[in-house]
């Protein structure tokens, strides 16, 4: 049983490859304190004992996961702080809002670019299930590549939500007793429209039947998937709909042989038969709750854990700098505080601001990797790449980051920015493709990956990437990918275009060395048959800075470039399609802007451009 549930796992895998303010403590106020286990921190008010439960089955969740899947990435690719709140009133001041109103719930994921978050309520009866549906969505960001429907994503988590575990056993995959009695009571959707469900809609946010009835039959639904050997007929449907934009009931019937109104009844007779499998394996070993770190917190410190989630939730973001702001008015050395000041201030472009909290928060805390990475953003949005000792430093501060957090995703991704400006090419591209690899699901990773690709002359892997992208459930994310592949493609034909052999040039006898490089014949005779072609210059790599354009022209334009003490007239013969990458498409009004060009020279100073990449 449990070899067949890890061949399931491993199916799964290849099949988704491809596709308040603050105030000063009181007495009556809760003490906070931080558990630290291997790989987890859990900070709580729920007290210490409650606190090390809560580390405890998150290291069991994480140990079982990777016991199952054996080719899962179950690291971190985002730092992840986990917050188990004492009751619902408290969890309830970090809810999101839906139409004004804090959803109901008893558990949160919240993610982030450079921080995520896992909030738990601690008075319901078993939050476990709470625990583990939300860290499986965490997990399924290492082991899928592609975006999924909401029904899956959801009945995944679900999946995993009830793992119990005991002194000699983890058993996987029992079907909860709420979810029947659910589905018995409130009825079931049709399996056409719950897989229409998107992330934006009405039943997945709106707190009521519909939303609940949503998560009991997706986690029913993919019960009856593993328990009856139908995970390989995913892969078909997911092609059919997102790539092949098949309506989703021809792609129910052509996948699993059976009509929409097939498979309601066949998952309804699922359902009521109460017969379901799960899988038992050996409890994971060596995870003691006693032996994990403890550190009680001040008030002050709590109060900066609640407001680094408010900084990190667009409904909150303005209440969290006044949170900020309050607690280093009691506490001006406050890491935490100083920290999540600097990024807010980071984000509304305030620079010397955010350096200034920077500082303070690295004087404060210098083993914080987070703050050294905050550092190094700065100096990137303050455009250090220019300068070859603050693109120096920012490299250190990355790197610090890195060494302190080795599963960071998004600090290899500045890393590899940083490494293309320095022009280390081949060092940035192993960067980002680590970026990819800790967080494969990421969708700017790997947009920015195809746009390294092409700077570097390999539209080939580009277009891989990009074809992908072109399928992704997000359409911003899918028409900036299809403008960029068309742009790619294009390059890609300009470049076998310019060393496609001339047809009238004399082809050399059987067995005759090529010649390396485009061919010039200095002399020939009007007899000999042999056409005289121009030496093509090699492409070439110039940055620099625009200081003017002229598109008087249309569709041509000529860009004057100063790099260093040389200024080059840069001519684009065809505007409107030239390959642009770091914006959407090409500007006559570029004033002053930093690009990087390729380009083949054709005068003293002057050059026809391939590609551009505004920086």
């Amino acid at each position: 049983m449990y070899s067949r549930f890890r061949w399931v796992f491993r199916r799964l895998l290849s099949i988704m490859a491809v596709l308040s303010a603050v105030v000063p403590a009181s007495a009556a106020d809760p003490q906070w304190l931080e558990i630290r286990s291997p790989h987890f921190s859990v900070v709580t008010d729920a007290g210490e004992k409650r606190g090390r439960e809560v580390a405890m089955r998150f290291e069991q969740m994480r140990a079982v996961f990777g016991a199952l899947m054996v080719k899962a990435n179950v690291n971190i690719p985002i730092p992840l702080q986990i917050v188990a709140f004492r009751n619902t009133k408290e969890l309830r001041q970090i809810a999101p809002l839906w139409h004004g109103k804090p959803i109901q719930l008893a558990g949160l994921f919240q993610s982030g670019e450079d921080r995520s978050f896992i909030m738990l309520d601690m008075s319901v009866e078993n939050p476990w299930t709470v625990v583990f549906h939300e860290y499986a969505h965490r997990l399924m960001n290492g082991i899928l590549t592609a975006q999924v429907d909401p029904w899956f994503e959801e009945g995944f988590a679900e999946y995993f939500s009830s793992i119990e575990v005991d002194s000699k056993e983890a058993r996987v995959g029992k079907i909860p007793n709420y979810e029947y009695e659910v589905l018995q009571q409130d009825g079931m959707m049709k399996i056409a429209d719950l897989f229409k469900v998107r992330q934006n809609s009405s039943t997945y946010n709106e707190t009521g039947d519909h939303r609940t009835v949503f998560y009991a039959e997706s986690g029913m639904l993919v019960h009856y998937l593993f328990d009856n050997n139908l995970i390989a007929k995913l892969s078909p449907y997911f092609i059919l709909k997102i790539d092949k934009g098949m309506p989703v009931e021809d792609a129910i019937q052509q996948s699993f042989a059976m009509s929409a109104a097939q498979f309601d009844k066949v998952l309804r007779n699922y359902a009521s038969s109460g017969h379901f499998m799960y899988y038992p394996i050996p409890t994971p070993p060596n995870i003691n709750a006693k032996e994990y770190a403890m550190k009680p917190l001040t008030a002050l410190d709590g109060g900066a854990v609640i407001a680094d989630i408010h900084l990190h939730s667009p409904d909150y973001h303005e209440k969290a700098i006044s949170e900020f702001q309050e607690i280093l008015k009691a506490q001006p050395d406050n890491a935490a505080a100083c920290r999540g000041l600097g990024y807010a201030y980071l984000q509304k472009q305030d620079f010397g601001q955010a350096g200034v909290y920077f500082k303070r928060a690295a004087q404060a805390d210098s083993k914080d990797p987070r703050v050294h990475y905050y550092s190094a953003l700065l100096m990137s949005r303050e455009d250090s790449f220019g300068d070859p000792a603050r693109l120096s430093e920012m490299t250190k501060e990355i790197e610090t980051a890195i060494a302190l957090d080795p599963g960071f995703a998004d600090a290899y991704t500045l890393l590899s920015f940083a490494q293309m400006r320095g022009g280390d090419v081949s060092g940035g591209l192993t960067s980002m493709k680590k970026a990819v690899s800790l967080s494969p699901r990421n969708e700017n990773y790997r947009f920015n990956l195809a746009q390294m690709y092409l700077s570097n002359q390999q539209p080939a892997q580009a277009i891989a990437v990009l074809q992908m992208l072109q399928k992704s459930g997000d359409q911003q994310v899918a028409h900036r990918a299809g403008v960029s592949l068309a742009q790619a493609q294009e390059f890609q034909a300009a470049m076998k275009a310019a060393h496609a052999p001339d047809p009238t040039v004399e082809r050399r006898s059987a067995g005759e060395a090529p010649i390396g490089g485009p061919v010039r014949i200095e002399k020939a005779s009007a007899d000999d048959g042999v056409k005289v072609i121009p030496n093509e210059t090699p492409a070439k790599y110039l940055k620099g800075t625009v200081l003017s354009i002229d598109c008087s022209s249309t569709p041509s334009a000529t860009l004057t470039v100063v790099s260093g003490t040389k200024t080059w007239k840069m001519r684009v013969s065809d505007s409107k399609h030239v390959l642009v990458m770091g914006a959407d498409e090409f500007s006559c009004s570029w004033n002053r802007q930093k690009v990087a060009l390729n380009y083949r020279e054709t005068g003293d100073a002057a050059g026809s451009v391939i590609s551009i990449e505004v920086q």
